[in-house]
């Protein structure tokens, strides 16, 4: 994601323009200063939660930062959704780490979910079977009537749903836990193409 630096040049300014440094901000936000240089040299881009206490604690709309947002043709756009915050912040990392030139972004809620979709094109969406305000198959259907060709794979701890997602064509279906290994394993097998993920991801 080294090429997506107008998000990190818009955080940098302004947490200048509140007289932050960068350990001062990464305080309030409750993660390590090199989160935070990380975010502002573009390594990394903050998900759509962090986003929000980012907008809050800069005193700006989440959706200002948003704007500056910039994908890349090779930015993969991933989602993940799962209700419980642990096991969704695991997988992302997981993701983040096999694919580190994608920006990846959680929900715990299929609504957050679905509008987020609404605004940015989404190329894989990790979805978990029971989610905290709906299911991940209705989310999914919608996702696809938005997308036609995206990879919805769906992370769950049930085999019995696996019907379901055949009917809706889905990309792979993985049981918990996600492990680097099965993630390679379903970058290897997308239904559809995504620049940016190449089967030499698969090891």
């Amino acid at each position: 994601m080294s090429e997506d630096v107008n998000i990190g040049n818009y955080i940098r300014t302004l947490r200048m323009d509140k007289g932050m440094t960068q350990q001062a901000l990464a305080d309030r936000l409750f993660v390590t200063r090199v989160t935070v240089t990380n975010w502002e040299s573009g390594t990394r881009i903050p998900d759509l939660p962090m986003l929000t206490k980012l907008a809050q604690v800069l005193e700006v709309d989440i959706y200002d930062i948003l704007e500056h947002m910039t994908q890349t043709e090779n930015t993969p756009v991933i989602m993940v959704a799962d209700d419980e915050s642990i096991i969704l912040n695991g997988f992302a990392h997981i993701i983040e780490d096999e694919l580190p030139q994608a920006q990846v972004y959680g929900f715990q809620k299929a609504k957050e979910a679905y509008q987020f979709a609404l605004a940015n094109k989404i190329d894989v969406a990790f979805l978990d079977i029971e989610l905290c305000d709906g299911s991940g198959v209705e989310l999914a259907r919608k996702l696809t009537e938005l997308y036609s060709r995206i990879n919805i794979i769906f992370l769950t701890g049930h085999t019995e749903y696996a019907a379901d997602a055949l009917d809706l064509h889905c990309s792979g279906y993985i049981l918990k836990p996600l492990t680097p290994r099965k993630l390679r394993h379903e970058l290897d097998h997308l239904r559809f193409p995504v620049p940016g993920i190449r089967k030499e991801n698969a090891k």
